[in-house]
Formats: structure tokens, C-alpha cells, sequence
């Protein structure tokens, strides 16, 4: 399988256009460093007629709008990855299908299912990575595409059982870069951050312990959330949390800063949640209480950052930020 074409023209032009990032204001009194979209949800549950959530899902900027990957679960509720179009990253149009991936190799065991997809850009291509279902359990799936129509299939990161996996956005020290939370075949009632190394996005290795949980808020387990944004005090990471409260799971969302040059290492890690479910649609739906970042748009000439985050299992919603503003927060509450 090719996965060190040279780039290409048209692969360029999509990544330099910038459109302008969903956005909206700090609403007055707010002194949080982070707030809520006004208008959440902005992708329903049944976004698709065959859905029964469309939740937990990837935007990236795309040619001149916006690009995505949608987790919308089918009312047989079998977890399937969609793409999607936008203009604004407001408004989306889903494909009703779900991806069919292509492959080179009629022995690599096809993808069939999953969910929780990242979407990272790495050199001249847009990587998708996704909770792949292989053989009944959950590892981590990989395939790379540079239109959104033709999606090609790599060989899986890890063997099972794994979630959560992240593509740092460019190489370190000339090796691709991942993070992942091993776990096991159910719900998981652990779960700490680790950081793998690969030459070739094939084989990997160097496998280190990132992060631990350390605060009540995130005491059952924690995994990694948007692919890091690289920032001049390090990879800034949101990463979801876990307490299990007397009344099941409750998931928050946090932030920490990584090393630029050995992301394995902590250079600051905020004590306090920086969302945690406080709305009726992060409270009521298909798991209750959750709210799980999984992409970010960053527009670097006005330092806003676009947050996309599922929420109670249920649907997608937005939260907004400046990213220095959360770098500094980071930094003043570790």
C-alpha cells in the first residue's frame, strides 16, 4: 500500500486555503476559557434517516469549507463512519452511506464497523483514525484519503484491545507519533494515555506511559481527545476524563501540555475539568452525562480554536476558546 506518495498540487491547494472557523464570542460574565455554542446541538441524532446518534465525530478545514467524519449509529445499532460536507462548520450534509474502504492487500481483514474517528493532516494527505471493530473487539483502525470520496485502509495501529488513538500532526524527531488507551472488550473501568512511535505508520513501538488519573473529575479513566495543537509552551491536549459517580459514568473534559520534542512528557496538566456536563443535551440522551471533544479547528491569525464535542452519546455540539487563553489556564492551574 502507498503511504509516502510525494505531495501533490492538489493536495496543497486543499490544505493552504483557510476558511474562516466556526466562531462565536465570549457571552458576557462568562470568565471561563472555554464556552459553549448558543445554538447546540448543531448535528441532531437523526441528522440521517437511518440514524439513531450522530455523535463523537471529526472536522477538518477542507479545500474552501470544511471537511468531516461523522459517528452516526444505525437504528440496528451498528456503529458506522460517515463522511460529511459543510461550508461553515455549522451546517452539515452526511453522507447517507457509510465509508467503503479500498485496499491493496486482499488479506488485510476489511473494516466493517466503527466509531469515534480523529482526522488529522500529516504532510499531504488527511489520515483518518477510528475505534476499528476487529473480530468483535475494539483496536485502533487507520486509513488515508485526499478527497473524502476514496478512502484507503492501513493496517491497524495495535492489536486489541486499544481506543482513543490520536495522530500528533506532523512528524517528531522523523517518526509518526500516536496516542492510544489500551482497555479491554467492554466499557473499560481504567485506562491511562500512552504515547507509540512509528517509522512508517505500520509498525510501532517505543511505547510510553503519558498520563495517568490523577483528579476525582477523571479517577476512573482517561484517553485523548482533538489531535494536539502545537503551540510555543507545547502540544496542547484536550484529552476526556472518567468519574464513575454513584449514578454511572460521568465524562468532563480537560487540558495539559505535552513536550514539543518528547511528547511523552508533561510540561503542565491542569487540575480542574475544563467542561464538564452542565446542559440538558449533555445530561439527557443515550449515556447520560457526557461530554467528549474528539476534533479542533484552530485559526492561528486570531488564536480562536473551534472545539467539536459529542454529547450524552447523542449528538454533536461546539465550544469555543482562545488558544493562548487555554495555554495560560493550563499553566495557572496545574
Amino acid at each position: 500500500m502507498d503511504q509516502t506518495m510525494p505531495k501533490t498540487e492538489s493536495a496543497e491547494k486543499m490544505q493552504i486555503q483557510t476558511p474562516k472557523i466556526p466562531w462565536q464570542d465570549r457571552p458576557a460574565g462568562c470568565v471561563d476559557p472555554l464556552w459553549r455554542y448558543d445554538a447546540n446541538p448543531i448535528i441532531h441524532r437523526d441528522a440521517l434517516p437511518t440514524s439513531h446518534g450522530v455523535f463523537n465525530s471529526a472536522a477538518v478545514v477542507f479545500g474552501n469549507g470544511f471537511a468531516g467524519v461523522f459517528r452516526a449509529d444505525d437504528k440496528s445499532r451498528r456503529q458506522h463512519l460517515h463522511v460529511g460536507f459543510s461550508k461553515d462548520g455549522l451546517s452539515w450534509d452526511i453522507e447517507p452511506d457509510p465509508i467503503r474502504m479500498v485496499s491493496d492487500d486482499p488479506d488485510l481483514p476489511p473494516h466493517e464497523m466503527g466509531y469515534d474517528p480523529r482526522v488529522c493532516w500529516i504532510e499531504d494527505r488527511y489520515y483518518v483514525i477510528w475505534c476499528d471493530i476487529y473480530e468483535r473487539y475494539p483496536t485502533i483502525g487507520l486509513a488515508w484519503t485526499r478527497d473524502f470520496r476514496r478512502f484507503h485502509q492501513m493496517e491497524r495501529a495495535f492489536l486489541p484491545f486499544n481506543r482513543n488513538g490520536v495522530l500528533f500532526p506532523r512528524r517528531i524527531n522523523g517518526m509518526y507519533v500516536m496516542l492510544s488507551r489500551p482497555s479491554d472488550g467492554g466499557h473499560t473501568a481504567f485506562g491511562d494515555i500512552y504515547c507509540s512511535r512509528s517509522p512508517d505508520l505500520r509498525y510501532w513501538g517505543d511505547h510510553r506511559l503519558v498520563m495517568k488519573p490523577q483528579q476525582p473529575w477523571e479517577t476512573t479513566k482517561i484517553g485523548a481527545g482533538p489531535v494536539p495543537i502545537e503551540t510555543p509552551e507545547g502540544w496542547l491536549l484536550l484529552y476526556h476524563g472518567v468519574l464513575c459517580s454513584c449514578n454511572g459514568f460521568v465524562y468532563s473534559f480537560g487540558a495539559a501540555l505535552l513536550d514539543r520534542d518528547e511528547p511523552w512528557k508533561v510540561v503542565a496538566r491542569a487540575k480542574p475539568y475544563l467542561m464538564t456536563p452542565a446542559r440538558s443535551y449533555e445530561h439527557v440522551g443515550d449515556v447520560p452525562n457526557v461530554v467528549f471533544p474528539v476534533a479542533a479547528l484552530v485559526e492561528p491569525q486570531t488564536d480562536r480554536m473551534a472545539i467539536y464535542y459529542g454529547a450524552a452519546d447523542t449528538v454533536v455540539c461546539l465550544a469555543f476558546a482562545h488558544v493562548s487563553e487555554l495555554v495560560d489556564w493550563v499553566k495557572a492551574n496545574a
